[in-house]
């Protein structure tokens, strides 16, 4: 179950939520609110998962809101307004609904939700636990579904990876940090190399002296991620 908390200034669009969220068996709404702040006050009494949120409200928005939470939920935007749909998804918020909202379009954006809920929750060494064989990643406006199955190898710059994949001609470019990915990457899939690689251990073709190939590609292993590789070969 995940639990929720919906949050807008406005009686009608919060009704509505409420009769959404009421629709969805996975759903608890904890508790809803018209203001920022008393979101805050019942997020510290209660575990909140997901965060349902507006953006224009009186002295404090919701990117603001989200923006201030040191231990972050999950958050869908919910608002009359488009314009703030970059700057929500630099936020990692799992989605960005326009109202009106159709039905099933809230169901879509919860889905999402609990595919993410759901990965960051799971424990891999449970065998009555299925183990994720995706994530959903953000580019431009939309969460793209990226099979591990098809990742070759990813490169790091800056706040940004590039996924390389199979069968695709130009990088997956995702505003992700390196520490970030290798929480939801499976440890027994991929492997770090270097401060700016990590490579598919299924993909490794051969590996020489300080360096691991793809095929004819040739990585680099950095000295403080040698360690890594030998643990492979043992």
């Amino acid at each position: 179950m995940i639990n929720c908390i919906a949050v807008d200034d406005e009686p009608l669009a919060l009704e509505l939520i409420k009769n959404y969220i009421s629709k969805i068996p996975y759903l608890n709404l904890v508790t809803t609110c018209d203001n920022a702040f008393d979101a805050m006050e019942e997020m510290q009494k209660h575990s909140i998962d997901l965060l349902l949120i507006d953006i224009q409200m009186p002295e404090l928005t919701g990117l603001q809101f989200i923006s201030s939470l040191e231990k972050k939920p999950l958050a869908i935007i919910i608002t009359a307004y488009k314009e703030f749909a970059l700057e929500s998804f630099d936020l990692d918020v799992v989605d960005y609904l326009v109202k009106p909202v159709p039905l099933d379009r809230f169901i879509k954006a919860c889905n999402r939700a609990k595919d993410r809920h759901e990965l960051l929750t799971i424990k891999p060494s449970s065998p009555s636990i299925k183990v994720m064989d995706h994530i959903f990643v953000h580019v431009d406006y939309s969460q793209v579904k990226l099979k591990f199955e098809d990742i070759l190898w990813l490169k790091g710059y800056g706040d940004y990876i590039k996924f390389y994949l199979k069968n695709a001609p130009q990088p997956l470019v995702v505003r992700m940090s390196f520490k970030e990915v290798e929480t939801l990457l499976p440890l027994d899939q991929f492997i770090r190399i270097h401060k700016s690689y990590a490579v598919a251990i299924s993909e490794i073709t051969s590996i020489r002296k300080n360096s691991v190939f793809i095929g004819e590609l040739e990585f680099s292993v950095g000295e403080a991620y040698r360690g890594n590789v030998a643990k492979l070969l043992n």
